[in-house]
């Protein structure tokens, strides 16, 4: 495959590598020694775009070092926001979002979508049936929801997300559970009320989760992110052949 797509979060490194749409298999990586990882993941194969997203800027030397290893560098971060300029996105965009965007406009042409990305941060984004960008908004994910009850409460308990819950609590720990879950249903709930005729698309750690408890149909493409990078390398591919 010949473009490795790298994203760098808050908590965590994925990179996978791609062949146009294609995407192969995902790797991910917690720890201090990301540029490290990345660069064994090109030891063997030198890609002909590495398209590197990150939550934090790069410095000049990690893009030097990666620019190295392949034939072209691209980079979206705080430092640079050419790409979604390019694509007619707000540049207050995260990466994340603005790149789950682009292929929820690709894979549905023509359809508005309702696109909500259940992660760290809970984060919900309109498009129109043109594919522009209507505007979103930023949550608080359903973890940080039950770990920030625990933090800024001294008496609650910190919770995990159960495999089934009730409506209504009936116990503490039945309480946080239903008051978190069932919160998050009712506002994705809401929000997809919002523009009914849109398709909703859930992606994220807790997508599978939340869609079988909604009303309403719901696709779930858990590497909606990977697929919007992937076109993004794959457009610049095009551009210098």
């Amino acid at each position: 495959m010949s473009n490795l797509l790298v994203e760098i979060g808050n908590t965590a490194l994925k990179a996978a590598w791609s062949d146009g749409m294609t995407l192969g298999k995902t790797f991910r990586y917690q720890g201090e020694k990301g540029l490290d990882f990345i660069l064994s993941l090109v030891r063997r194969q030198k890609p002909v775009v590495m398209l590197v997203c990150s939550v934090y800027p790069l410095t000049e030397e990690d893009e030097n070092l990666l620019s190295g290893e392949c034939e072209r560098l691209l980079i979206l971060d705080g430092n640079h926001r050419e790409l979604l300029l390019s694509k007619g996105l707000p540049t207050y965009l995260s990466y994340d979002r603005a790149a789950s965007v682009l292929a929820a406009r690709y894979l549905f042409r023509g359809m508005g979508c309702t696109i909500v990305d259940f992660g760290t941060t809970l984060t919900v984004d309109f498009t129109d049936r043109d594919g522009a960008y209507v505007g979103g908004n930023i949550s608080v994910g359903c973890r940080t929801r039950f770990k920030a009850l625990n933090r800024y409460s001294r008496a609650l308990p910190l919770v995990n997300t159960p495999e089934e819950c009730a409506v209504v609590g009936s116990s503490e720990t039945s309480s946080i559970e239903s008051g978190v879950i069932t919160g998050i249903q009712f506002e994705i709930e809401g929000y997809l009320g919002l523009h009914p005729e849109n398709v909703a698309v859930f992606t994220g750690g807790d997508a599978n989760y939340f869609a079988k408890r909604m009303k309403s149909s719901i696709f779930v493409i858990c590497n909606l992110v990977m697929m919007g990078l992937a076109l993004m390398a794959d457009e610049y591919v095009k551009k210098i052949d």
